[in-house]
């Protein structure tokens, strides 16, 4: 694996991490308020598709 393929990796597993600790605080019930709650959405939809992006981009230096 290089290096590019190591970094990238390492940004999912934060992103990963991120993401569970958003998806806790929806699912404990820690928002005060339904906008917090559409905020959170919000974060979990943008490392979502971060999450998607790095996917991509794996998958092309994979076959290079």
């Amino acid at each position: 694996m290089n290096d590019e393929i190591r970094a990238l990796a390492h940004v999912q597993k934060e992103i990963a991490k991120s993401r569970e600790d958003y998806h806790a605080a929806l699912s404990a019930d820690r928002v005060s308020s339904f906008e917090e709650y559409k905020k959170i959405c919000g974060v979990i939809q943008g490392l979502n598709l971060a999450d998607s992006i790095i996917n991509d981009l794996v998958h092309r230096l994979e076959k290079e």
